[in-house]
């Protein structure tokens, strides 16, 4: 990634203070609040002790009550209830949340997951002849539908009905309005302003919610979490609530499929954060879906059999590490491709032969390194299908919209998204989407900007402080990790250990604190010749040998001015 700038939040003072004498929280920690719009009594103490009866009311959810009324007239009547989910951990928790909910009603129920390769995102023509198949008479999509209106069409000219639950951004008219498919009931919180943001698991949680009581899913919120941590939802509001009760489920291990999952990642139960989720237990669920077919997932999370969970979380911890070796290859190749053409305002590389199970992580990679929305694409049979991810003051969704007439097939949110069209339009796409970016973003949009939240010196930095930051987890999109800056430290003792890590203690007047910064090695001369440095910083305990140690997590440095 480019070298960013820093940009230290500030506020006033008296407010600061204010704030933390009204809601009993130290100077430091309402900084942060206040820097995360929570700016009352009452909104800090609604963020630091989330509560499960927080929670909306499902029925404000448009369509939630008539879509309880098919489902109940469905059941009631012996009717068979197919549930159409989605490949990836978003799809397969939601799969997995309203499998177990209508059976436990009593419903003629079976799910069908598509296959990435062959049946390709979302509700399609492999779906539909699989509730035909098995005579199907209710079809209810998880975290996908939106825009499946032919398949939608088809389904309810042959008798099927069709309920939608998604969270995907619809498509909509010139003036704006939403464009939606012909089901017997549509949900999706994007149509409704006043929602928070939603995963696709959370909107199947509010329909299983609707159907069982709130008592009942509770123990379904590791579920919830998994989906709505993969999906990067921001934690704030009701994703925050499910998030962390789902937490402390997940660190409970009470579920086989997720302990065996825990197992075969190496992690310690207890010990597990949303952001550790990302790196571990997610891509192995991801991994099926992406170079293999996801439907064993759902068995995994569902069932109550150990073993049987154990033999299934071992099969994909395989298939991560295989997703590992095909992702690196694409991923050296997509950046000879970046070095050699260059890019403008946006990246578009393609080549034949690419793995469609891996395009949407090595487009991640390059939006990440290179800091530009990325559009990556396998070549086959005369079309370019892909995966594209954003950089934050670019609304991905928008931008490919504007290109629509140039595409075959596009679907996704602000973030993410994927696409497709005619091989022989790769050009014109790479020209207008680089284009229409460069209408979009300012120069400074396309310079990253670290946030800090607060300067400190060092005699700030004590247990006690960490104590309270732990109150403001989980962290994660919308909730990062508290980060603090310090200037004009005194190195001492700066080294590369393990695996490309940075090691090194500080001075800050007459306090020394030990920092490390992972991956962070190439800075080792730098630092090592300048004697002195800025520091940005997540403070930290380290436990060794039996002992508590303050220690600064680095997130960068530089030379100091």
């Amino acid at each position: 990634m480019p070298e960013r700038r820093w940009f230290v939040q500030r506020t006033n003072p008296e407010y600061i203070r204010y704030l933390s004498s009204a809601a009993g929280i130290t100077t430091p920690l309402a900084q942060i609040l206040i820097n995360r719009g929570i700016k009352t009594p009452e909104a800090v103490r609604l963020f630091l002790s989330p509560d499960i009866d927080s929670l909306s009311d499902p029925f404000r959810l448009k369509g939630i009550k008539e879509a309880r009324e098919i489902i109940f007239s469905a059941i009631s009547s012996g009717k068979r209830i197919l549930i159409h989910g989605d490949y990836d951990t978003d799809g397969t928790t939601a799969t997995s949340v309203l499998l177990t909910t209508l059976s436990e009603l009593g419903a003629d129920v079976h799910y069908y997951i598509p296959d990435r390769f062959s049946d390709g995102y979302g509700f399609g023509m492999g779906g539909l002849s699989f509730a035909k198949e098995i005579s199907a008479s209710l079809i209810i999509t998880v975290d996908c539908g939106i825009t499946s209106f032919d398949t939608i069409k088809q389904a309810r000219a042959e008798g099927i009905g069709v309920i939608v639950t998604d969270h995907h951004e619809p498509k909509r008219t010139e003036q704006g309005a939403p464009l939606l498919p012909e089901a017997d009931v549509v949900i999706n919180p994007r149509l409704q302003p006043d929602m928070p943001a939603m995963s696709g698991v959370m909107v199947s949680f509010k329909l299983a919610e609707a159907l069982l009581g709130r008592e009942k899913l509770i123990p379904m919120l590791d579920l919830v979490t998994l989906g709505t941590v993969a999906d990067i939802i921001p934690l704030v509001d009701e994703a925050r609530i499910v998030v962390k009760e789902g937490l402390r489920l997940i660190n409970s291990a009470e579920r086989p499929g997720i302990r065996a999952l825990t197992e075969v990642s190496g992690l310690r139960a207890g010990s597990i954060t949303a952001g550790l989720l990302g790196f571990t237990l997610i891509p192995r669920i991801n991994a099926s879906g992406r170079i293999d077919h996801a439907r064993d997932v759902i068995r995994m999370l569902t069932t109550t059999d150990y073993d049987e969970a154990l033999e299934i979380a071992s099969r994909l911890n395989e298939l991560n590490l295989r997703r590992q070796q095909i992702e690196e290859e694409v991923l050296n190749e997509a950046r000879e491709d970046v070095e050699h053409r260059g890019f403008d305002f946006a990246i578009v590389c393609a080549r034949q032969d690419w793995h469609e199970g891996v395009v949407g992580i090595v487009a991640a990679r390059l939006a990440e390194q290179f800091y530009r929305p990325a559009f990556v694409f396998n070549i086959a049979d005369g079309h370019a299908k892909g995966s594209a991810r954003s950089i934050p003051p670019l609304d991905l969704y928008d931008a490919i919209s504007r290109c629509a007439d140039l595409l075959d097939a596009f679907g996704g949110h602000k973030q993410a998204a994927g696409l497709k069209l005619k091989a022989q339009r790769l050009s014109e796409f790479e020209e207008r989407i680089n284009e229409t970016v460069a209408s979009m973003l300012t120069d400074d949009d396309l310079v990253p900007t670290l946030t800090i939240d607060a300067q400190v010196r060092f005699r700030d930095v004590s247990f006690e402080l960490i104590s309270e930051l732990e109150r403001l987890e989980p962290f994660g999109a919308g909730n990062p990790d508290p980060l603090f800056g310090a200037k004009g430290l005194e190195v001492l003792n700066a080294r590369v250990v393990g695996n490309n890590h940075l090691k090194m203690s500080l001075r800050d007047q007459n306090v020394v604190l030990d920092a490390i910064g992972f991956d962070m090695a190439e800075r080792f001369m730098q630092v090592a010749d300048c004697g002195r440095v800025d520091a940005v910083f997540c403070p930290q305990v380290n436990e060794w040998e039996g002992g508590r140690f303050l220690q600064l997590k680095l997130k960068t440095l530089r030379p100091a001015g």
